[in-house]
């Protein structure tokens, strides 16, 4: 039996998975621009395309004198005007310095303007003034990445904001950003108690079907959904949905927003068909809005190809894939080397390499790649990512020549940009190990293998994931190699803790490893320990066990269910697909009555569940 050398990913999107400043703020300051109407006190909101200028409070700041704002902040309490005006101005020029890669400048302002609002709070001054500052600071450092200086200033606006009545003015846009960044941090529970109080708020004033209530309700939503508990965020999605039906019609662009995370949620769940009506939705919106030529037509037309896609209508997904991205281009609705145009290519191009057409994707990733070159430069770290998807594309071609050439190049630039121990090198180093094996340069192979395991080692911990999948290819290197037959069984021994631990017994990668560690136990002649693991390999039959787990301390849960696992699938030899932390009451009904006959009625207890499907 041959070990089979790690298939990597065919195409790698390279996708900055850090918090962008955008995501954050590109719609989130929604008291600026507010109209407010004498007659009726009825909230018009402008949505904002451009946020802030004000050097006056800039130079005050900069010649370390006492800020204008801090004295109108002070005497002025009742000119919101004013207020909100320095408010934009302070807040665009640090976007401004962020976007021009000013960080240090940027840095000075919010560092100065934050010992400012720290010396008003320390005093006891804690009105809405203190609030809004530290808010647009909050935003601020989140721009900047700064996570330890950007939670020092949550936790001065989270003490103010707790003082404060609800029925000040400005109040439910701030709770709006700060739910926006606690989402951002994954401070779910903190996000959705801002989220509620700003709801109960703008539902006080407005009703519970103003259209002012979508944004706390869709943030409320995101928390779920990355909470996990899509039913709850699907339900606040609809609710977005019918608001806005009911108050702009069935037709408003402002349905685009609620529908299009509808629709990415539905696609997460595996619900392809709903999500292809929501993106379709979409797409006629803006097509009767704008015309058939217009570039947000050929944005939505992506997104209904990406559902097409999930729902396997392959050959639908690349003809709208095309149309699309040729709508986009005739518009020049974003530049050509735009991030999103980018990555709409790079989906493209995977999708034609799984359906067999690798050099329509190919030419796809090298118009990526000279692009990047021609308005970045040659060596720019951008290039890496089109660079190891090339490289791809041409093993899977079975070109390993043309593959090692282009990830040396990728390689030489990684180690300018990020440097040689940078865990980020170890994918293209990855990438040229196996190249190598299939090239006979088995040698050379083994030792970028080795590297990566040690860099993966060093950044990730000698038992994860990553350094799983760097175990693999090396035991696949030196299988062929002719090294110690004991030392790669503790390889894949190894290989298969980890995968069991975070993959779950029963993942096709699992499998595949323990099928590797039962053929090197029958090499070696180890039958008593192959035995328990050839049995796994069997067809065994359908079992769902339900296990009451006890722990004082709810922390300790996830620990106490592996125990229980282990337990379960060593004593009744049953096939176990997962472990799952569920609420009592959220259970099937019929598990639900089992379980309140044996315990109570199970209301708040958590449950081990243990499943075969």
């Amino acid at each position: 039996m041959a070990i089979s050398v790690l298939h990597l990913h065919p195409l790698l999107v390279s996708i900055d998975k850090r918090i962008k400043y955008k995501d954050v703020v590109s719609s989130s300051l929604s008291y600026f621009g507010r109209v407010e109407c004498s007659s009726c006190r009825f909230y018009l909101r402008a949505r904002l395309q451009q946020c802030v200028s004000g050097e006056g409070f800039v130079k005050l700041h900069c010649t370390s004198l006492r800020s204008k704002m801090l004295d109108d902040l002070n005497t002025n309490v009742d000119n919101l005007d004013d207020l909100e005006r320095q408010l934009q101005e302070l807040f665009v020029e640090i976007k401004t310095m962020l976007a021009m890669g000013n960080k240090n400048d940027a840095m000075c302002l919010l560092q100065a303007n934050y010992e400012m609002a720290k010396e008003q709070v320390i005093c006891g001054s804690k009105g809405i003034e203190q609030a809004a500052l530290l808010d647009i600071l909050a935003l601020g450092y989140m721009g900047a990445g700064e996570v330890s200086k950007l939670e020092r200033v949550l936790h001065m606006l989270k003490e103010v904001m707790s003082g404060l009545h609800d029925d000040m003015p400005l109040m439910d846009s701030i709770l709006m950003h700060m739910g926006s960044i606690y989402a951002n941090l994954g401070k779910f529970e903190d996000a959705m108690l801002v989220y509620e109080r700003g709801l109960k708020i703008l539902e006080k004033e407005f009703g519970k079907d103003s259209p002012f209530l979508i944004t706390p309700l869709m943030g409320m939503a995101k928390v779920y959904r990355l909470l996990g508990r899509s039913t709850k965020s699907a339900a606040l999605y609809h609710k977005s949905v019918d608001i806005v039906e009911k108050s702009r019609g069935a037709d408003s662009e402002e349905l685009v927003v609620p529908l299009v995370s509808l629709g990415n949620l539905f696609i997460n769940e595996g619900k392809a068909v709903d999500a292809e009506a929501c993106f379709r939705r979409i797409l006629n919106i803006y097509k009767k809005a704008h015309g058939d030529n217009d570039g947000r037509v050929g944005m939505a037309m992506c997104s209904l190809a990406h559902a097409l896609c999930a729902k396997g209508s392959v050959e639908e997904a690349i003809s709208m894939y095309r149309g699309g991205i040729l709508v986009i281009k005739d518009s020049e609705y974003v530049n050509i080397d735009d991030d999103i145009l980018e990555k709409i290519k790079i989906d493209l191009a995977e999708l034609l390499h799984v359906t067999g057409r690798e050099q329509e994707g190919r030419e796809l990733l090298q118009e990526c790649l000279l692009i990047t070159e021609r308005y970045k430069g040659l060596e720019h770290p951008s290039a890496a990512a089109h660079l190891v998807n090339l490289a791809a594309s041409y093993s899977r071609s079975k070109n390993f020549t043309e593959a090692e050439r282009l990830l040396r190049t990728c390689l030489q630039i990684m180690s300018k940009s990020v440097g040689p121990t940078d865990q980020s090198i170890t994918v293209p180093m990855l990438h040229l190990a196996v190249a190598l094996y299939h090239l006979k340069k088995d040698e050379e192979a083994e030792s970028f293998a080795l590297e990566v395991a040690r860099i993966r080692e060093n950044a990730f911990g000698k038992e994860s994931l990553p350094v799983a999948e760097a175990l693999d290819c090396l035991a696949s290197i030196q299988t062929r190699l002719g090294k110690d037959d004991a030392n790669i069984l503790a390889k894949l021994q190894r290989i298969l803790s980890i995968q069991e631990r975070e993959l779950g017994y029963e993942s096709e990668v699992t499998v595949e490893t323990l099928k590797k560690v039962v053929f090197y136990l029958d090499k070696m002649g180890k039958k008593e320990e192959k035995s328990p693991l050839e049995r796994r390999l069997s067809p065994l039959p359908y079992a769902m066990v339900v296990v009451l787990v006890t722990v004082e301390d709810p922390k300790k849960l996830s620990e106490e269910a592996m125990k229980v696992k282990e337990m379960v699938v060593k004593e009744m030899e049953v096939k176990v697909i997962e472990v799952a932390e569920v609420i009592a009451v959220e259970l099937e009904d019929v598990v639900m009555e089992k379980i309140r006959r044996g315990a109570g009625d199970g209301r708040g207890d958590r449950w081990l569940v243990l499943a075969q499907s």
